[in-house]
């Protein structure tokens, strides 16, 4: 199949074959990608310690922070390259693609720049100011590293977001999982072999990034590719800037939520850990610590179940934002439904085994042999994830609706569905509950946001879906008249 014919076939195969050609590479590139931070934390776990595992997830707000510049622009540019090339608008999507590059340049300069002056304050901000010296100086010691890679960061998921948008599923896939494995191997050769401990990990992670942003960047480079980089779109245009950050401001704000919920997490865990009736661990046995590096544990569990889902609907984006470019709307749906009847099977599967396999599930991360800190770290983490995922099987519908609005263009939708959990449901749980209830607050707030995110996704979808069929009839009179 030509480069041009796998991306206008986007408008004429069959949908269950074109989602399973999308969706199951970009499953695997996003599995590998949440699978690429688990190895960090079990390697870490086994060869460096439990305080360790609690160090990283003081960094994931600002890992998410992060993540959210460059999903911003990705995710933004990915959806308007789909929407254009089913316009049949190639350079309009090639000036998207210029764009991305440049604004990922900028942003992620400014970024490092930021991370590096006030590392500190950051990471005690994030912590709530009562994470233990030990804690913060594992933090340190892996962002420290991490920042100095952040713009290749950014550059090589954007550009893979868009290899996969202008119809190289394959391609993508491969590049994330050449991340995963050279990760796989770095990662035990600098933490075990080196003796490199935290720092080990961060540099395989940035080693690892750096060789796949080469193959995306070689991808771009080749006039073979059916979008490529061209001299008169490698310019900043605000208007196309424009149309990737509106788009792209929903999993921006998603990203700039779940730092603040992370946030939250820590310092209500810090604060209250230990303190409720339903928590395993007892206040007296050094609680406030090990509960963060338990919900590390159980959040990056249930981020690989997330992730999965994600890279479901990122199957589902080239599909959709083809079609509803050429207004084929039937199309738009049938792929819609079929997604979400996908997604919620995998939610399915990810909720039994989280109630099911939860303790073994926990002891991957940690050597419970090291002593009784890590013995009690799983026993929190498997309470966690057993209570955090009891609404799982219906969030897979919620995340594919989220995904449909920002595919389609819908910003405002896209941005409604994807705060409301964090900032309107989920935060007032996090400053409530745990005051009374511990650590078990904590985990209790999350199926409890779920639940609200549900309805609202359920409501904003059925309008969504009746103004488009309004649209069809429309076409139809006019075509009649």
């Amino acid at each position: 199949m030509s480069n041009k014919s796998n991306t206008l076939s986007l408008g004429t195969d069959s949908l269950g074959s074109l989602l399973f050609r999308y969706a199951v590479p970009a499953i695997i590139a996003m599995a590998s990608s949440s699978i690429y931070h688990i190895i960090d934390s079990v390697f870490v776990g086994h060869g460096v310690g439990g305080a360790a595992i609690a160090g990283m997830a003081v960094t994931m707000p600002i890992m998410n922070i992060c993540s959210a510049f460059g999903a911003m622009v990705g995710i933004g540019a990915g959806a308007r390259i789909s929407i254009r090339l089913g316009e049949g608008n190639r350079f309009a999507a090639e000036k998207t693609l210029g764009n991305a590059v440049l604004l990922n340049v900028v942003i992620g300069l400014t970024m490092t720049a930021i991370m590096y002056l006030f590392l500190d304050p950051i990471l005690n901000l994030f912590s709530g100011g009562r994470a233990n010296e030990q804690t913060l100086g594992y933090a340190r010691d892996f962002m420290q590293i991490i920042i100095a890679g952040n713009v290749i960061t950014h550059l090589y998921l954007g550009m893979n977001d868009m290899i996969r948008a202008s119809g190289y599923p394959r391609k993508s896939m491969m590049i994330m999982l050449t991340t995963v494995a050279l990760n796989l191997v770095l990662n035990p050769l600098f933490i075990f072999k080196f003796g490199w401990g935290i720092r080990g990990s961060a540099a395989a992670t940035v080693l690892s990034q750096c060789v796949a942003f080469c193959i995306a960047l070689s991808h771009f480079c080749s006039k073979s590719s059916f979008i490529h980089f061209r001299r008169e779109a490698m310019h900043f245009e605000w208007k196309t800037i424009f149309a990737i950050l509106s788009i792209g401001l929903a999993p921006f704000l998603m990203n700039i939520c779940a730092s603040m919920v992370t946030a939250f997490v820590n310092t209500a865990l810090l604060r209250f850990g230990g303190t409720g009736a339903n928590d395993v661990v007892s206040l007296g046995e050094g609680a406030a610590d090990l509960y963060v590096g338990a919900y590390g544990i159980a959040n990056r569990v249930i981020l690989l179940m997330i992730m999965i889902i994600q890279g479901l609907n990122q199957g589902m984006q080239p599909i959709v934002g083809y079609n509803y470019g050429a207004r084929n709307y039937a199309r738009v749906r049938k792929t819609l439904y079929m997604t979400i009847c996908c997604g919620v099977a995998i939610s399915t599967a990810g909720f039994l085994l989280a109630q099911f396999a939860s303790e073994e599930i926990a002891r991957a991360f940690v050597d419970e042999a090291r002593g009784g800190d890590e013995r009690l770290m799983v026993a929190a983490a498997a309470q966690g994830l057993r209570t955090m995922v009891i609404m799982f099987p219906l969030v897979g519908f919620q995340i594919v609706a989220g995904g449909f609005f920002q595919y389609i263009g819908k910003a405002p939708l896209a941005i409604i569905t994807s705060i409301t959990r964090q900032l309107l449901f989920l935060l007032p749980l996090l400053w409530i509950l745990p005051r009374s209830m511990g650590a078990y607050g904590v985990w209790i707030s999350m199926p409890i946001a779920d639940s609200a995110s549900i309805v609202l996704a359920t409501a904003l979808l059925l309008w969504q879906l009746g103004k488009m069929r309004r649209e069809e009839r429309d076409m139809r009179s006019g075509l009649r008249a």
